[in-house]
C-alpha cells in the first residue's frame, strides 16, 4: 500500500513559496521587537506537563484535552509546548539573579495544539512572544502594545486596518469581588465576556442578569485607572485606534491586569488577530519571589490571513538569479566553471548537468520561478559573449563574461 502525501491533520507542508513567506514574517518580527531592545531567547519544544497543570483546573483540562501530551520512555509526562509564556516565566525565574530588570525578552516558537482546524486557527504555528519583566509601570504595559501596534504598521497595515481593544482584568476581579460572585459565577463571567463578539446581544445581557452583574458596570463609557493610563500613554505615542472594551479578558487564568487584543476591520476577516496582557504571579510557580510581566503572543497564520484580504502578502521571488542550461554534455564543466564564477561574485546560479534536452531545461527553470536563463553552448564559450534570457518575457540580452556578475545583481 502506498503512503498518503497529505501532512498530518492541522499541520502544514512549507513549500518554497510559504518558506519564503514564513522567512519574511520572521524576519519582520524580529526586526520590530529588537527595535524596541528585545533580545532573542529559544527553548525547547518538549516541557514536563505539570508547567501547564501548576496552575490550577482550568490549565489541568486544557492540557489534557487540547495538547500532545505523552509518557516519554522514561516514564515521565511532557508535551509539546502549547505556548511559550510559562517557559519563559520558567527560564526567567531560574535567572533571576543574573538578569537586570526591566528585562525585555523574544522568541518565535513552533506551538501545539490539539483542536479543531479551521480558518486563523491550526494544530500548529509559529508565534511571536514578546515579554516584558519586572515592571509595574503602566508604561510597560503601553509599550507591549506599542510593539504590538509597530509589527502591524511594519506589515504594511494602515491604522484603519485594526483596531487595539484594551480590557482590564484587575477590573473585573474587582468586580467579582464586589459582587461576591463565587468561584463559578466568576468563570462564568469571564467566559460570558470573552464570548461577547460571538453571540447575540440579548443572549449576553441574559447572561450577565442570570450571574446579577448589572451591565452599567461592563459599559464602555466606565473606563478603569489601568486603562486609561495606558491609553493616555498610547495617545502620547501616535497610537489612535486603541480604545477601551470591557469585553476583553483574554481566555488564560494568569492574567492578572491590562489586556489587549488587535482586531482586524476588513469585513472579510473581522475577528482577533493576537493579544496579551499583564501576569504578576507567573513566576511564583517556581519560587516565592514573584516577577511582574507583561506580554503578547502574534501567529503566523491570523497574520496572513490578514495579509492575503488586503493584498498585502508580498511575491514570491526565486532565490536562484540566473539557471545555466547547457546545449550538451560537453558544456557541462564549462558552464560549472562559470557557475562558480558568478557565485564569487554574490551571483546566485543552479547550472544544468546536461542529462535533458534544452527546451527541457528552459521550461523546468520556468517552472521554479527562475527569472533569467543564459545558454553554455560551443559559440558562447568561443565568444565569450553569452545571451540572458528574462523568463518573463522571452526578451535576450547579450553580455560578457565579465559582464554577467553585474548584470544579475543590478536587478
Amino acid at each position: 500500500m502506498k503512503l498518503s502525501t497529505e501532512s498530518y491533520k492541522g499541520v502544514r507542508d512549507f513549500y518554497p513559496q510559504d518558506q519564503q513567506f514564513l522567512n519574511y514574517l520572521l524576519a519582520t518580527y524580529r526586526d520590530v521587537a529588537k527595535k524596541f531592545g528585545y533580545a532573542e531567547y529559544h527553548a525547547s519544544i518538549l516541557e514536563p506537563s505539570e508547567l501547564y497543570k501548576a496552575k490550577g483546573a482550568e490549565n489541568a483540562e486544557m492540557v489534557s484535552e487540547q495538547t500532545y501530551t505523552f509518557l516519554d520512555r522514561g516514564g515521565r509526562e511532557v508535551t509539546l509546548r502549547p505556548e511559550m509564556t510559562p517557559t519563559v516565566a520558567r527560564m526567567v525565574a531560574a535567572k533571576r539573579r543574573e538578569f537586570g530588570f526591566p528585562l525585555r525578552l523574544f522568541s518565535i516558537p513552533n506551538v501545539f495544539r490539539y483542536e479543531r482546524p479551521q480558518r486563523g486557527r491550526l494544530r500548529e504555528h509559529w508565534q511571536l512572544n514578546v515579554d516584558l519583566f519586572g515592571s509595574e509601570s503602566r508604561a510597560a504595559d503601553a509599550e507591549i502594545i506599542q510593539v504590538s501596534y509597530e509589527l502591524m504598521k511594519a506589515f504594511g497595515a494602515n491604522e484603519s486596518d485594526f483596531v487595539i481593544k484594551i480590557g482590564s482584568r484587575a477590573y473585573i476581579n474587582a468586580l467579582i469581588t464586589e459582587l461576591d460572585l463565587d468561584e463559578d459565577a466568576a468563570q462564568k463571567l469571564v467566559g460570558l465576556l470573552d464570548r461577547k463578539n460571538k453571540i447575540e446581544k440579548a443572549e449576553f445581557e441574559q447572561g450577565l442578569a442570570e450571574l446579577g452583574v448589572p451591565s452599567e458596570k461592563l459599559s464602555a463609557a466606565h473606563v478603569p485607572a489601568d486603562v486609561q493610563a495606558v491609553l493616555d500613554i498610547l495617545s502620547a505615542v501616535g497610537i489612535g485606534n486603541a480604545k477601551f472594551d470591557p469585553s476583553i479578558v483574554r481566555g488564560f487564568a494568569y492574567y492578572t491586569g491590562v489586556v489587549f487584543e488587535v482586531f482586524d476591520t476588513h469585513e472579510d476577516n473581522n475577528r482577533s488577530l493576537f493579544g496579551g496582557g499583564r501576569y504578576d504571579n507567573l513566576t511564583a510557580m517556581f519560587d516565592n519571589e514573584s516577577i511582574t510581566g507583561v506580554g503578547f503572543g502574534m501567529g503566523d497564520v491570523t497574520m496572513h490571513d490578514f495579509l492575503e484580504v488586503r493584498g498585502l502578502l508580498p511575491a514570491y521571488h526565486a532565490p536562484t538569479h540566473v539557471y545555466l542550461a547547457v546545449a550538451s554534455d560537453a558544456e557541462v564543466p564549462h558552464a560549472l566553471q562559470l557557475a562558480q564564477e558568478l557565485r564569487e561574485h554574490g551571483v546566485h546560479v543552479a547550472s544544468d548537468f546536461g542529462d535533458k534536452k534544452l527546451a527541457d531545461q528552459i521550461k523546468n527553470a520556468a517552472k521554479n520561478g527562475v527569472p533569467y536563463l543564459v545558454v553554455v553552448g560551443q559559440n558562447e564559450i568561443t565568444s565569450g559573449t553569452f545571451m540572458v534570457r528574462d523568463l518573463s518575457n522571452g526578451n535576450e540580452t547579450p553580455a560578457s563574461r565579465a559582464e554577467l556578475a553585474s548584470f544579475f545583481l543590478e536587478r
